[in-house]
């Protein structure tokens, strides 16, 4: 009989194998997922129990053919929530989760504050900043129908209010122009490209690819964040890692916003804008 130990090597070489950049790692959470115990309880020098060998085998050869492991999942955790993901809505990224940070601390000492989220998808940064901040009154939009239905999923119960909309619009939310604290989004940015891992084109190319050069959709989303916010609120967006100068230089030269910075992911890379709603 097999191990759960020897499950695993057979397993994470086949992954490797097949290109999988954490073959180790998804060899592992697969079977935590399968017996029901947390990744660091597997029974590593245990036989397997009936039947595990056969569906362990489907699942590793889903993620052998490239399918994210979300998806085989059907969860993504992003910070402290797990949110529900699939085929149809953008698989939330770790580095997103500092932009998260920010904008949690960047609503220190304020009271109720209200919170924008654009191009929301599975809801992260807007469940995020919700679950860190209760008191805050947090909207996400988003456009695209398939993801939508995870946005309602994930925000049900939370008191996050889900806007189906275009970011973009300059009408999307007109009812709190100039009332907002805060506006966040991880909007398509990704320049169009066939060089890219499998997994990325598994994610709806509508909330990936932002053109040639991946600028297609920001501008949209500044005008928009120009509008929405009082005077003193913050901006912070997430960008490709070879645009952060096109991008600092658009939210300048937006003319709605002043003390535009970098902000960088946990590998230095600069990876998101901020910046404040200037007067006037």
């Amino acid at each position: 009989m097999t191990t759960y130990a020897q499950a695993l090597r057979f397993a994470a070489e086949r992954l490797r194998r097949a290109g999988v950049a954490s073959p180790e790692w998804d060899a592992r959470i697969l079977a935590s997922h399968l017996i029901h115990c947390g990744h660091m309880d597997i029974p590593m020098h245990e036989e397997a129990m009936p039947g595990f060998d056969i569906a362990y085998e489907q699942l590793i050869a889903r993620r052998a053919a490239r399918e994210p492991l979300q998806h085989i999942l059907g969860a993504a955790w992003f910070g402290p929530l797990e949110l529900r993901v699939g085929p149809g809505v953008f698989i939330p990224r770790p580095e997103t989760e500092v932009l998260a940070d920010w904008a949690v601390r960047s609503l220190q000492g304020l009271e109720s504050p209200r919170v924008v989220d654009l191009c929301t998808g599975s809801g992260a940064l807007a469940l995020y900043v919700s679950h860190l901040r209760p008191d805050a009154r947090v909207l996400a939009v988003e456009l695209d129908d398939d993801a939508l239905a995870y946005t309602t999923t994930n925000t049900h119960g939370s008191g996050v209010e889900v806007i189906h909309g275009d970011a973009t619009d300059p009408r999307v939310l007109e009812s709190i122009d100039g009332q907002v604290d805060l506006v966040v989004s991880n909007p398509p940015y990704v320049p169009l490209s066939m060089d890219l891992d499998p997994e990325v084109y598994q994610d709806p190319a509508l909330a990936v690819f932002a053109g040639e050069d991946g600028m297609s959709v920001i501008p949209g989303i500044a005008d928009t964040a120009a509008r929405l916010l009082k005077v003193g609120g913050r901006f912070g967006i997430e960008h490709d890692d070879e645009t952060s100068a096109q991008v600092q230089a658009l939210v300048r030269e937006n003319g709605a916003f002043c003390a535009v910075e970098v902000l960088r992911d946990l590998t230095g890379t600069a990876r998101f804008v901020t910046a404040v709603r200037a007067q006037g």
